[in-house]
């Protein structure tokens, strides 16, 4: 099955920072947030991101509650050559209490996380540990002073930040090389280009796009989360996916739907074909990284790498952004763009 599928172009994660595919693919979803797996259909998944050339493969402790590392271990150990492995740190969670969560940015912290990684991952070195969350109460030398230090040790190999401002990423990237920063951006979430795009594009540093698709919202799918989301899918909670708003926002993919037409392509390429495109527009490499349960899904996602979109439908895209109703998060104080200023 594999010599039929095409697989995409690869680009450097920064300067300096592994080879991988252009497009990633965000684990959360295949065994969390999203209501029930089918863990059949998900490893049948995880094995055509290899097919596709697709080798960036992103988790985090936090992700299940520890539970999606560990999904992926047999998958990471059956390809651990052929994959870039990313997680993260900072959401500090616990499994007798699933309602609690605290950031945490703290030396100690850092170090007792990874080793637990490193655990539910079977792994003996993590190809790109990430600070999923700032503490603004911690000094970013002192955290990223210890991620450094899992370099130093051989447990990890680059490093990366979620959620920082452009200001913080170049304090970080002082202290040590940052490969590559991670942060929600698609055709409904473009705060990040206030600071650290360009912050990212200076320092050579990588920009890897969480939720390019909008949580799915992109892919045409949803009108309103009371109706379109089963129960235990974490979406029915955010701003953009309810009422009115979502109403309102589905109205907006009424371009992408036009274009998808006429190219014989879906909406998710063209959102992605978009932000694969602001690489040019902004001069860093990207690597966004949807993710999906379904094996057609993610060759078809795979296929917006090989998608140009011509000035005009860029221009007919540039303003979707600016009429979305309805943050991405319902409380956005732990994201980048309520510490921007």
């Amino acid at each position: 099955m594999s010599s039929t599928i095409e697989k995409i172009r690869t680009v450097e994660l920064g300067t300096g920072g592994p080879l991988v595919g252009a497009q990633g693919f965000g684990a959360m979803g295949i065994s969390a947030a999203y209501g029930d797996t089918d863990d059949v259909a998900a490893r049948d998944t995880l094995e055509a991101t290899v097919e596709a050339g697709v080798t960036l493969i992103d988790t985090a402790d936090m992700y299940g509650i520890g539970a999606n590392e560990e999904f992926l271990a047999p998958f990471v150990a059956a390809h651990r050559d052929e994959i870039t492995l990313a997680t993260k740190f900072a959401i500090e969670y616990r499994r007798d209490d699933p309602a609690y969560r605290a950031i945490r940015n703290d030396p100690a912290y850092i170090k007792q996380a990874a080793e637990a990684s490193l655990r539910r991952l079977n792994v003996d070195v993590i190809d790109l540990y990430y600070m999923h969350r700032r503490d603004p109460a911690v000094p970013l030398a002192e955290s990223v002073g210890a991620m450094a230090e899992l370099v130093r040790e051989g447990k990890v190999r680059h490093l990366g930040l979620s959620e920082v401002t452009g200001a913080e990423l170049r304090e970080a990237h002082a202290v040590h090389p940052i490969a590559a920063v991670q942060t929600e951006w698609s055709l409904f979430s473009r705060d990040v280009e206030r600071s650290v795009v360009g912050t990212a594009a200076e320092l050579g540093v990588a920009f890897v796009p969480y939720s390019p698709l909008g949580r799915g919202f992109l892919t045409g799918a949803f009108s309103d989360a009371a109706t379109d989301l089963s129960g235990g899918d974490f979406r029915q909670s955010m701003p953009r996916f309810s009422g009115d708003n979502a109403r309102a926002n589905a109205a907006l993919l009424a371009p992408l739907h036009a274009m998808a037409a006429e190219r014989g392509a879906t909406t998710a390429q063209i959102a992605l074909a978009w932000l694969h495109q602001r690489s040019e527009v902004h001069g860093l490499t990207v690597v966004p990284i949807p993710g999906t349960r379904k094996r057609g899904r993610l060759l078809e996602n795979a296929g917006a790498t090989r998608i140009r979109l011509t000035d005009a439908e860029l221009a007919v895209l540039e303003p979707i952004a600016g009429q979305v109703a309805g943050e991405r998060y319902a409380d956005m104080s732990l994201t980048s763009a309520a510490r921007e200023s």
